[in-house]
């Protein structure tokens, strides 16, 4: 997935993240459309900058009380619908 940018990917990830709260399931999904090191990359990089926080071992949260979901672009999108 060369095509997208970190800031895509990271979003990518973010509306993911709204679909599948539990973190094995969130991985499993998102693994069809990007590489696991994008995925773990994109996803400490929003837990750092608290966009996304951990609700226990395996809940993944966005942290909407602290930021808001980015834009949806519309190849991200069409990325989202696949998942």
């Amino acid at each position: 997935m060369s095509e997208l940018s970190m800031n895509d990917k990271m979003t990518l990830v973010q509306y993911a993240i709204e679909k599948y709260e539990n973190e094995e399931e969130l991985l499993s999904k998102l693994s069809s459309v990007l590489p696991e090191k994008d995925i773990q990359r994109s996803l400490d990089t929003l837990i750092g900058t608290q966009k996304v926080r951990r609700i226990g071992p395996e809940i993944i949260q966005n942290n909407t009380s602290h930021t808001e979901l980015p834009e949806l672009p519309d190849n991200v999108k069409e990325l989202l619908e696949k998942i």
